[in-house]
């Protein structure tokens, strides 16, 4: 359809009852704003940036601010609606489910019902819940479903707990720090290797994680020589993928790539919560990279999500 193809792992949906909803229900605790977003401006932006699909999820908080059967209701209706743009779009948009988490139990039933009978394309978890990453055992359950179901998991960060820094939104800064905590908590908690079947995206790179990878790797050894070694840590750390929001920049590229190889990397915009012009300004860093060639721009673009997404590989 475009001469990029581009698959968008890392594109948000704003359901207009969630963000109505939302300020009363603890609005957003990382200090941004809900922006503007129609499906009909989601497609002009995706046009204009050679995407040809966008998958979709809804960003942080989600619905941790509903309780109960409010908050289970507020994720079947995200998935539902969700859904029904991916029914009206198929080869437009994708579903990254939502689940009502921290209720493992809730979380564990949805996730069944989004990826049997909405045939989501995956689920979106956050980062943490409650200060609890996604490496606790009391967050087995879920990932026994997903591991059932070879599920794509896009792990999309949260506020972490600590203080927002006034003029530094967590977007900014504690966004990539809590991606790079419960991206070690998995791999030094043996998730991974438990539950081996999930394919996990990162987002934005991953956080600090491919920068910082050998420093974890030989520290948790030194500190714990009974437990994982460096080789394992770092064996577990690279079977993550990583998409590029907001992160192809000419610092952060080549380290990402360097660490993860390209079979790893994938396209992302952060769309609508990147205003346009910073994700059209970080897919021209992209684009510019020069250091790789045309089949590698290609894998980054849409070649590896066609691999995690059998239907939109069927769909071309």
């Amino acid at each position: 359809m475009t001469s990029a193809d581009r698959i968008d792992v890392h594109q948000h949906v704003v359901p207009p009852f969630w963000a109505e909803e939302l300020p009363s229900h603890g609005g957003d605790p990382s200090g941004w704003h809900s922006p503007d977003w129609s499906p009909e401006a989601a497609l002009q932006f995706m046009d204009q940036e050679q995407i040809a699909t966008g998958v979709l999820s809804l960003t942080a908080p989600a619905v941790k601010g509903w309780d109960g059967a409010e908050r289970r209701d507020m994720a079947r209706r995200v998935n539902e609606y969700t859904a029904e743009l991916v029914e009206k779009y198929p080869d437009r948009f994708g579903n990254f489910a939502t689940l009502p988490l921290p209720d493992v139990e809730s979380a564990s039933a949805e996730a069944e019902f989004a990826l049997t009978q909405l045939k989501a394309d995956g689920v979106v978890l956050l980062t943490s819940y409650d200060g609890v990453y996604l490496g606790d055992a009391s967050f087995a359950p879920l990932w026994e479903v997903l591991n059932q179901h070879s599920a794509v998991v896009f792990i999309h960060p949260g506020a972490p707990a600590i203080k927002v820094l006034d003029g530094m939104p967590g977007p900014v800064v504690d966004y990539p720090f809590d991606t790079t905590r419960t991206a070690v908590h998995l791999a030094i908690n043996g998730m991974l290797d438990r539950y081996p079947n999930p394919e996990i995206i990162l987002s934005h790179a991953g956080g600090f994680l491919p920068y910082a990878a050998h420093r974890f790797a030989e520290l948790l050894y030194a500190l714990a020589p009974n437990g994982p070694s460096t080789e394992d840590l770092l064996q577990r750390f690279g079977r993550f993928n990583f998409d590029t929001a907001l992160s192809s920049g000419p610092a952060a590229l080549p380290s990402l790539l360097a660490f993860s190889g390209i079979n790893r990397v994938l396209y992302g915009s952060d769309f609508p919560y990147a205003p346009p012009s910073v994700g059209a300004s970080f897919t021209v860093k992209l684009d510019r990279y020069s250091e790789i060639d045309d089949d590698a721009h290609a894998a980054i673009n849409n070649g590896n999500a066609r691999r995690l997404f059998p239907r939109l590989s069927k769909s071309r």
